[in-house]
């Protein structure tokens, strides 16, 4: 009888196990994604979405073979591209800085990137940075070419 007893403790049930991995899925599940959104990926997504919207109005210009701009206002921390899409709000916590051409700046804290048909440019670099890193999004003028490049910000 004693040795019954202890054959029936020994193992686990398929019910416990089930319940156990389901535990695990669960807590996986809620902590993955709180991991994985840093401020770094926050940011390098702000640069994929800016990158994507000059890639956007570069396309139309050569689409509609007109010149069409992409707007920054770096004071209020948006952007547009040409076609008369909503502008793309950034949080306050990125500071954002637009290098054009001289042309291209309508006012203070407001500039444009244009593009012309032939999939040129006039240039430019758009840079975000938050908690020590820049993320630069540089747009060449000759060929139109869009590129994001990391760089960790300068130590004091």
């Amino acid at each position: 009888m004693h040795w019954m007893a202890r054959r029936g403790c020994a193992g686990v049930t398929l019910f416990e196990l089930l319940l156990v991995l389901s535990l695990l899925a669960l807590v996986t599940a809620i902590t993955v994604p709180m991991l994985l959104r840093s401020p770094t990926a926050e940011l390098r997504a702000h640069a994929q979405a800016i990158a994507a919207g000059l890639r956007r109005t570069r396309d139309m210009a050569l689409t509609y073979n007109r010149p069409t701009t992409f707007v920054v206002d770096v004071n209020a921390r948006r952007f547009a591209m040409g076609g008369g899409r909503p502008p793309y709000q950034l949080p306050s916590s990125i500071e954002l800085v637009l290098y054009t051409a001289r042309s291209e700046l309508s006012h203070e804290g407001t500039g444009a990137i244009r593009f012309f048909p032939d999939g040129s440019s006039t240039g430019g670099r758009i840079t975000l940075e938050a908690q020590n890193r820049h993320y630069l999004v540089d747009v060449e003028w000759l060929t139109g070419r869009i590129r994001i490049l990391d760089k960790a910000a300068p130590q004091p």
